[in-house]
């Protein structure tokens, strides 16, 4: 997303909005494992508040996620069917 940097006297500088990025380790209580990811700080918030990466993932819609959490989501899933 771009935007503008206004100054006090008005002068507009253009300047880029970009997603904020964190790198952490989440744990699967289903795959007793844990993942690497960087993730935006408000899906972090929104994990903990789900309760886990479990939960977070069985929410979350495939297709809006990255290929190695829907990879995640489908390991889960198999391990909760058999």
């Amino acid at each position: 997303m771009v935007g503008n940097n206004v100054s006090h006297s008005q002068v507009k500088t253009k300047r880029r909005f970009e997603p904020n990025l964190v790198r952490v380790s989440l744990h699967s209580e289903a795959l007793d494992q844990t993942f690497q990811l960087r993730i935006a700080a408000k899906a972090l918030r929104t994990v903990d508040k789900l309760g886990g990466l479990d939960a977070f993932l069985a929410k979350a819609k495939t297709d809006q996620l990255s290929d190695r959490a829907a990879k995640i989501k489908r390991d889960i899933e198999k391990k909760a069917d058999a």
